[in-house]
Protein backbone atom coordinates (compact mmCIF):
# COMPACT_ATOMS: atom_id res chain seq x y z
CA UNK A 1 0.00 0.00 0.00
CA UNK A 2 0.96 3.70 -0.82
CA UNK A 3 -0.67 6.56 0.87
CA UNK A 4 -1.03 8.93 -1.57
CA UNK A 5 -2.66 12.48 -2.16
CA UNK A 6 -3.68 13.04 -6.13
CA UNK A 7 -5.18 15.69 -7.59
CA UNK A 8 -7.27 16.46 -10.97
CA UNK A 9 -10.66 16.78 -13.02
CA UNK A 10 -12.99 14.72 -12.73
CA UNK A 11 -13.17 12.15 -15.83
CA UNK A 12 -16.90 11.31 -16.35
CA UNK A 13 -19.60 11.20 -13.32
CA UNK A 14 -18.80 9.12 -10.18
CA UNK A 15 -21.68 5.95 -9.93
CA UNK A 16 -22.64 4.79 -6.57
CA UNK A 17 -23.31 1.08 -6.54
CA UNK A 18 -24.18 -1.65 -3.62
CA UNK A 19 -22.09 -4.29 -2.44
CA UNK A 20 -22.29 -7.83 -2.03
CA UNK A 21 -23.23 -7.06 1.55
CA UNK A 22 -25.69 -4.43 0.71
CA UNK A 23 -23.22 -1.33 1.69
CA UNK A 24 -22.79 1.20 -0.94
CA UNK A 25 -19.80 2.55 -2.38
CA UNK A 26 -18.79 4.89 -4.86
CA UNK A 27 -16.65 4.40 -8.26
CA UNK A 28 -15.09 7.58 -10.33
CA UNK A 29 -12.25 8.45 -12.62
CA UNK A 30 -9.67 11.51 -11.62
CA UNK A 31 -7.42 12.45 -14.68
CA UNK A 32 -4.58 13.59 -13.40
CA UNK A 33 -1.38 15.02 -15.30
CA UNK A 34 2.25 13.68 -14.84
CA UNK A 35 5.53 14.45 -16.41
CA UNK A 36 4.93 16.37 -19.70
CA UNK A 37 0.82 16.80 -19.39
CA UNK A 38 0.62 13.08 -20.04
CA UNK A 39 -2.99 12.17 -18.52
CA UNK A 40 -2.74 9.27 -15.82
CA UNK A 41 -6.06 7.89 -14.93
CA UNK A 42 -6.91 7.08 -11.29
CA UNK A 43 -9.82 4.35 -10.77
CA UNK A 44 -11.19 5.55 -7.56
CA UNK A 45 -13.35 3.79 -5.17
CA UNK A 46 -14.79 5.33 -1.79
CA UNK A 47 -16.44 3.24 1.13
CA UNK A 48 -16.83 7.02 3.40
CA UNK A 49 -20.25 8.76 3.46
CA UNK A 50 -18.67 12.20 3.15
CA UNK A 51 -15.99 10.91 0.15
CA UNK A 52 -19.10 9.38 -1.62
CA UNK A 53 -21.20 12.17 -1.16
CA UNK A 54 -18.59 15.07 -2.26
CA UNK A 55 -17.77 12.68 -5.12
CA UNK A 56 -21.51 12.42 -6.45
CA UNK A 57 -22.03 16.36 -5.75
CA UNK A 58 -18.91 16.69 -8.23
CA UNK A 59 -19.57 17.37 -12.36
CA UNK A 60 -16.98 15.92 -15.00
CA UNK A 61 -14.54 18.21 -15.16
CA UNK A 62 -14.28 19.53 -11.92
CA UNK A 63 -11.35 19.79 -9.87
CA UNK A 64 -11.09 17.37 -6.55
CA UNK A 65 -7.75 16.33 -4.80
CA UNK A 66 -8.31 12.50 -2.87
CA UNK A 67 -5.92 11.12 -0.23
CA UNK A 68 -5.80 6.88 0.16
CA UNK A 69 -4.29 3.88 -0.26
CA UNK A 70 -2.39 3.64 -4.06
CA UNK A 71 -2.17 0.69 -6.29
CA UNK A 72 -0.23 1.08 -9.07
CA UNK A 73 -1.22 -0.48 -12.20
CA UNK A 74 -0.34 -0.81 -16.28
CA UNK A 75 -3.35 -1.26 -19.08
CA UNK A 76 -3.29 -1.83 -22.71
CA UNK A 77 -4.84 0.48 -25.22
CA UNK A 78 -6.48 -0.06 -27.99
CA UNK A 79 -3.34 0.46 -30.70
CA UNK A 80 -1.07 -2.04 -28.19
CA UNK A 81 0.50 0.36 -26.47
CA UNK A 82 1.15 0.07 -22.52
CA UNK A 83 -0.13 2.88 -20.39
CA UNK A 84 0.04 3.79 -16.48
CA UNK A 85 -2.71 3.81 -14.28
CA UNK A 86 -3.50 3.76 -10.20
CA UNK A 87 -6.68 2.39 -7.96
CA UNK A 88 -7.28 4.37 -5.51
CA UNK A 89 -9.19 3.44 -1.95
CA UNK A 90 -10.05 7.60 -1.05
CA UNK A 91 -10.67 8.43 2.80
CA UNK A 92 -10.71 12.08 2.31
CA UNK A 93 -11.59 14.18 -0.35
CA UNK A 94 -11.06 18.09 -0.95
CA UNK A 95 -13.12 19.99 -3.88
CA UNK A 96 -14.05 23.54 -4.02
CA UNK A 97 -17.51 22.72 -2.89
CA UNK A 98 -16.56 20.51 -0.12
CA UNK A 99 -19.45 18.03 -0.79
CA UNK A 100 -22.27 20.92 -1.07
CA UNK A 101 -24.52 19.48 -3.37
CA UNK A 102 -25.91 23.45 -3.67
CA UNK A 103 -23.70 25.36 -5.52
Amino acid sequence: MIDALIAGKLYGQAQQRDGANGKPFTTAKVRASVGEGEPLFVNVIAFSHSVQETLLSLGDGESVALSGELTPKVWTDKEGNTRPAVDLVAHAVLSIYQGSRDR
